[in-house]
């Protein structure tokens, strides 16, 4: 999964701002338009997207909306658009931030790191009985080891990560195996089974990951 997805279609501050952010060890992927940005974030996801909001073809708020569909990766817009109606609309649709164009890079990247150490570096996910060990990479309930393969983990690590979200099969499939691979997209119903029946009370009627028919799967964390 790539750390940082650009949208914006002035190739020269796309390119200055990927500079930056390489230069603070972040991977960054690029999108001209609205339309690339939905592609590359339904194959490949990112961990947090800098959006423009005057774009071609798909706007800004467009993109953050259909995003907001079925995930709560953190969305920093920025835009030359300074009127407040804009800025109440961008937050209104799910946007985390936004910051008036001309921009001071170094308050830019302060406020990534903020948001990265916020939502990714706590090495423990914790969630009811569940425990998740990010280093580890070992899943527990009531503080015992669950015996769990690497996809397995990944699965329900996006799953209580994006809690209360519904997040469409095609989504989930290409966050954990890619877009490119060679799994059947059935791997993941069946990997649903799994997570169940390790996780679950009674996993033929699961309290925390919902089917949502028609559309993917939710996790709930429930008391």
């Amino acid at each position: 999964m790539t750390d940082i997805l650009i949208v914006e279609d002035n190739s020269e501050i796309a390119g200055l701002l990927c500079d930056f952010l390489r230069m603070e060890n972040y991977t960054v992927s690029v999108a001209e338009n609205g339309e690339k940005a939905l592609e590359l974030y339904g194959k490949y996801g990112a961990r947090l997207i800098i959006l423009d909001i005057m774009l071609p073809g798909i706007d800004g708020f467009a993109v953050c909306q259909k995003i907001r569909e079925d995930s709560n990766t953190p969305i920093i817009i920025v835009s030359a658009k300074s009127d407040k109606e804009d800025k109440l609309n961008g937050l209104v649709l799910g946007a985390d931030d936004y910051i008036e164009k001309p921009y001071d890079v170094d308050i830019l990247i302060a406020k990534i790191s903020g948001i990265f150490k916020r939502r990714y570096q706590s090495d423990v996910v914790v969630s009811g009985n569940l425990k998740l060990d990010k280093i580890k990479r070992i899943a527990y309930k009531n503080d015992e080891a669950l015996q769990m393969t690497s996809k397995e983990f990944e699965l329900l690590l996006c799953l209580i990560e994006n809690g209360g979200k519904t997040l469409s099969k095609e989504w989930l499939f290409n966050q954990i195996w890619g877009f490119d691979s060679f799994s059947e997209p059935q791997t993941l119903t069946v990997h649903i089974k799994w997570l169940r029946e390790k996780t679950e009370e009674d996993p033929k009627s699961p309290q925390h990951i919902m089917t949502v028919w028609g559309v993917g799967y939710r996790y709930e964390e429930k008391v």
